[in-house]
């Protein structure tokens, strides 16, 4: 199987019930040794289909848009559309991707609060009306170019977290709310809704209370213009967890039924991004380079345990923060690193920091962690890697994309035919992967240089 990210001509392999997601990553690592190490990821799209079911089971009628900047692959996109998920899109490229797709303009939202007036135009040209705002700059850039637009207010939240200065860059004020909206009437522009956003590490789930109190409060106002409200988009922020999801329903879900009834006619809508994709997908590289160092301190914050003859060793892989690992450069690494190759129990773990390829002092990947002593060709894996990983990426020093290879379970793939959602078109990509894998030069997952 080739491994795409651009091309549109993806294939999917159906996994034999005696196949795993780990027999082909082994197969793929073998492969890889032999033709030339690259970074790769394998992305198990019967994990959207689960996450659908999850959300569905836990969270309707809330329908979901997917946000496609999380993860723009041909694959994800084409199997939530399948699945009558939305689409969230920051940019005109989104837009394009999600409409090649014959997703019609109903099912997307343009969600940039930043948006040039190009891209606003292309929307109003591709009948993408809905679209965020939360100033009467923006709001007076989008009356010159999209008369047909239709507004959500862009309201704050009150999520005191780690994120709260992103929170606050983007939402508006109650009272600056009324302001937005005699400035749309005034233009003759839209106003049909509000979207608010919590921070999936936000741990107070009061924050939806209060946004949810104050996008009633947007509504009641919005009577006051004559604007006819019929939308809430309650944002992202879902981790994956269907814990976490649970909490928040079991949070939101009496207000819903106070605040927007179902009689009231407001659609409430949602932006899972990492909910559906994080967990599907598990990138797996190789060290390119290692240094040995005896006299290095360990980082600050790290109990300086080790013995005065013990090595601390630094590793260099060949993807980094300008590939793969770009939030690294704004946020924790979510996963840790496993080590492919088997290594006894007892088998002594060194103090260990892992980088890019780019040589750049900011392409730290992890700082500290405990590994046993790799060589040069080792290989690393990476779980939870579908999310901001696999959009649009640097070509820094020469980077070098992974190649994806995409799967899904025969159990999963049953179950989106029993659902009548398995198009002829979508079924065109699969091809079958037996129990028993083993790669050879003229393999189906042969890889394209």
């Amino acid at each position: 199987m080739k491994g795409f990210l651009e091309d549109a001509n993806y294939s999917i392999g159906l996994l034999d019930e005696g196949a795993t997601l780990t027999d082909v990553i082994d197969n793929c690592i073998y492969e890889h040794t032999h033709t030339g190490k690259r970074a790769f990821y394998v992305g198990d799209l019967g994990k959207l289909v689960k996450k659908n079911i999850q959300w569905q089971n836990v969270m309707a009628p809330i329908k979901p848009f997917y946000p496609v900047r999380c993860n723009s692959t041909p694959g994800v996109l084409e199997i939530l559309g399948t699945l009558g998920v939305g689409f969230a899109c920051s940019s005109k490229s989104e837009m394009v991707l999600v409409q090649d797709l014959g997703i019609s303009p109903e099912n997307i939202i343009y969600t940039n609060p930043c948006k040039q007036a190009s891209q606003i135009k292309y929307a109003a040209k591709a009948g993408i009306n809905i679209m965020i705002c939360d100033n009467d700059i923006e709001l007076k850039k989008i009356a010159r170019n999209h008369p047909n637009a239709k507004l959500l207010l862009h309201i704050a939240t009150e999520d005191i977290t780690a994120d709260e200065e992103m929170n606050m860059k983007f939402g508006t004020t109650l009272k600056n709310c009324r302001h937005l909206m005699e400035c749309a009437k005034e233009l003759g522009v839209q106003v049909v809704g509000v979207k608010f956003h919590v921070s999936g590490s936000c741990k107070d789930l009061q924050t939806y209370i209060h946004a949810l109190s104050d996008a009633r409060c947007v509504f009641d106002m919005a009577e006051e213009f004559g604007f006819k409200m019929n939308m809430l988009d309650i944002g992202g922020g879902f981790t994956g967890s269907e814990l976490q999801l649970e909490e928040v329903n079991h949070v939101i879900r009496p207000l819903l039924d106070v605040y927007f009834p179902k009689e009231s006619g407001v659609n409430v809508i949602a932006e899972p991004g990492c909910y559906y994709v994080s967990s599907a997908f598990t990138l797996a590289v190789n060290v390119i380079a290692k240094k040995t160092e005896y006299d290095k301190l360990l980082p600050s914050g790290v109990a300086q345990t080790r013995k005065d003859d013990e090595p601390v060793f630094t590793y260099y892989i060949n993807d980094g923060v300008y590939g793969s690992f770009a939030s690294k450069l704004s946020e924790k690494l979510n996963t840790i690193p496993e080590v492919h190759k088997k290594y006894k129990e007892d088998e002594p773990l060194f103090s260990s920091s892992l980088w890019g390829p780019s040589c750049d002092e900011l392409d730290q990947i992890v700082e500290n962690c405990l590994l046993p002593e790799l060589s040069v060709g080792d290989w690393l894996i990476f779980d939870n890697m579908g999310s901001g990983t696999l959009g649009e990426q640097s070509t820094f020093n020469d980077y070098q994309r992974p190649l994806i290879y995409y799967m899904m379970s025969f159990s999963d793939w049953d179950e989106m035919q029993d659902a009548g959602i398995a198009s002829d078109t979508l079924m065109k990509n699969f091809f079958f992967v037996p129990s028993c894998i083993q790669l050879g030069p003229e393999d189906r997952f042969s890889t394209a240089a």
